[in-house]
């Protein structure tokens, strides 16, 4: 199979619908974590999935930026940028907090429970360094990344706008979730999953459909009826 920009864009499409879906199927049904739990097989798949669907979200958002990068301008180089920042610190410290934290959880149990307390829109109560500003700093990135670039691609008008519009509005969601129980925090991932999972089958049906009529365009044009020459026309 030939590798093709029109192949890498429906690829990305359907890495953002991969992720949108992973990130809900992720949360159902999460157990409360602490440093008993963390060390469960279960939240270590769980946070092997998330790490997954990091990596799938900036392969998405950077098909989506790619695919109308002279119409998004700067606001879309900006959010994008933003946004891959966000998502990138959200693999790097969950890679942290799933591979890392249970491996002291029997000989520092307080420090654990301070970082997933920070992790999840808590304030820890001990010292756990720079892993305190790196967490404020990833909220940041996500939810302003979200927001300019759902901006971006909605004044674009090349992807399903109701998608881009639950996009650049899903931090506000996301804030106000972030202030209850943990069984409400776990619903943060719901707006913006589901607004990467509707711009990446948009991603996808576009580039389908434009790849489409190129195809019909070049058959048409090899199989058009043939046109005589003049030397023909005279019997020659």
């Amino acid at each position: 199979m030939a590798i093709t920009t029109t192949t890498l864009t429906k690829a990305a499409g359907l890495a953002a619908v991969a992720a949108g879906l992973t990130f809900i199927g992720v949360q159902v049904g999460h157990p409360h974590l602490d440093a008993e739990s963390i060390t469960t097989t279960e939240v270590a798949v769980r946070t092997a999935f998330k790490v997954l669907m990091a990596a799938l979200a900036v392969v998405g958002i950077t098909g989506m930026y790619l695919r109308q990068v002279t119409r998004t301008g700067v606001l879309g180089l900006v959010g994008y940028v933003v946004l891959s920042a966000g998502y990138l610190l959200i693999m790097s410290t969950t890679i942290v907090a799933g591979f890392a934290l249970p491996a002291i959880a029997d000989t520092d149990p307080g420090y654990v429970n301070d970082v997933i307390e920070a992790s999840t829109g808590g304030s820890a109560t001990g010292d756990i360094g720079l892993l305190q500003p790196i967490l404020q700093l990833q909220g940041v990135f996500y939810l302003a990344g979200g927001l300019l670039f759902g901006v971006a691609l909605f004044r674009a008008r090349v992807l399903a706008r109701w998608a881009a519009a639950l996009l650049a509005v899903g931090g506000l969601a996301s804030v106000a979730l972030s202030q209850m129980p943990d069984a409400f925090y776990r619903m943060l991932a719901v707006p913006n999953a589901v607004a990467m999972i509707g711009l990446g089958y948009s991603l996808w049906s576009i580039t389908r459909a434009a790849q489409a009529t190129d195809e019909t365009s070049e058959g048409q044009t090899s199989e058009g009826p043939v046109v005589p020459t003049p030397a023909a026309s005279a019997g020659a």
